[in-house]
């Protein structure tokens, strides 16, 4: 018997890859609602995302993304300045999720339906509003207490032979067995900006330059990018498919226009994710103003449509092991390394891990081999993030250099890519 905690996408791709081994899996989820709500993001699904489906995805729905063919990049005027041939599959959070649902513990949704039951697999149970407060070990595992996330007055245990911890880059199950240093968060000096427009929303011609594109703009202390994801309910038909931003911001720390686009509508002041539907208008405003004057057209005009916009503070994030308590406790996906955005790899790291824990659990590789792999990729793309990052947002770089650092971060990522420092365990 094998539980985790964590329900969003690491979690559930760890416990759909061990259910097709035949292990028994429950996922403790801290959200206070059985589903997790939509983030109204949007994901790059990289090589070993979709490898993960090819392998694991069971629904009959096997179309899941908006192919991008280029990335481009513009001038302040909105001209198109530099052109890289290059196939992506965009998809959204929403989608990969309920997909991922559907293939864990069977949940029909207007998105897909759950697969037909096989006798093969292991049993998958999906508890929500479990908020995990402690981890000691017990016999041969360890004992996993939690409470309630909307009554902390309800609480309760589990055992559990091996608990995977795939609770996000805030997550509890590293800050209990690695406080401190790197395995705390920290604050990269600026934010990124995201939400989505519907792609009939927009005049024509910015439709024309953004649609099936995956478009960049750099400025000093600013980066802005889109590309067209799944609409409603995964929609893939034009006109249905919404137009993706991430808008990327420098806000130096304690000033007050952090503290201001981390300020909700109702006062309260957000650490790291403001969520959807919470932004204060006048702070909102404000950066509406700022894309108007600084952003060529076709992205202000996409950043002053979005209706729902949501802020995250970037931050670097990694644990310095990937296991503890003699591997009874892991941690896997961003609850391991949270990567900057710019590497466009956390459903890819989450896919990996997933994949490849299940392969050691086969007997495909041993502990050491596991250890090192998912280790070095954590290390690597994180590395790589924090160097993007930092060049993108806080130096005045030629374009052609960030240019570079973008074609660098869409090579497929293999073992032999890994310096030592990163595959050291």
């Amino acid at each position: 018997m094998r539980k985790q905690v964590g329900g969003s996408l690491g979690g559930l791709a760890t416990g759909i890859a061990l259910k097709a081994l035949g292990h028994n899996t429950t996922i403790l989820e801290r959200n206070p609602t059985p589903l997790l709500h939509d983030q109204g993001a949007g994901i790059v699904a990289g090589g070993h995302a979709l490898e993960f489906l090819k392998r694991y995805n069971r629904c009959q729905r096997q179309v899941l993304s908006v192919p991008s063919f280029c990335r481009q990049y513009l001038n302040r005027a909105g001209n198109v300045i530099h052109t890289v041939t290059a196939d992506h599959d965009m998809s959204s959070w929403d989608l990969t999720y309920f997909l991922m649902r559907a293939n864990y513990d069977g949940i029909s949704s207007p998105y897909c339906n759950g697969p037909p039951s096989d006798p093969s697999h292991g049993i998958a149970v999906h508890h929500h509003d479990r908020n995990v407060t402690s981890v000691i070990p017990h016999g041969s595992g360890v004992l996993v207490s939690w409470e309630s996330t909307a009554d902390p007055s309800l609480t309760g245990s589990l055992t559990a032979d091996i608990l995977i911890g795939a609770d996000g880059p805030s997550s509890t199950i590293r800050s209990l067995f690695a406080p401190g240093g790197s395995a705390e968060r920290t604050y990269a000096g600026y934010c990124a900006l995201r939400g989505t427009v519907p792609e009939h929303s927009v005049i024509p011609s910015t439709l024309a330059t953004l649609a099936e594109k995956f478009t960049f703009f750099h400025t000093p202390g600013i980066q802005i990018l889109t590309y067209l994801i799944p609409g409603k309910n995964g929609s893939i038909q034009p006109g249905e498919r919404l137009i993706n931003f991430v808008y990327y911001t420098n806000f130096p720390e304690g000033s007050p226009e952090l503290d201001q686009i981390l300020t909700d509508r109702n006062g309260r002041r957000h650490r790291i994710t403001l969520p959807p539907g919470l932004t204060d208008p006048t702070a909102w405003n404000r950066q509406q103003e700022i894309a108007r004057q600084k952003l060529p057209p076709q992205f202000a005009e996409v950043v002053c449509k979005a209706e729902r916009p949501f802020v995250q503070a970037v931050t670097d994030v990694i644990s310095p092991s990937n296991e503890f308590l003699d591997g009874k406790v892991i941690l896997i996906g961003d609850a391991l390394a949270g990567f900057r955005p710019h590497t466009v790899a956390s459903t890819a790291q989450a896919a990996y891990d997933a994949m490849l824990y299940a392969d050691f659990v086969a007997g495909k590789m041993s502990s050491e081999e596991w250890k090192r792999n998912t280790m070095g990729y954590a290390r690597f793309i994180q590395h790589r993030g924090v160097v993007m990052g930092d060049r993108s947002q806080h130096e005045s770089l030629p374009l052609e250099e960030l240019i570079r650092d973008r074609d660098e971060a869409s090579v497929p990522i293999s073992y032999e890519m890994f310096p030592k420092w990163a595959t050291a365990i």
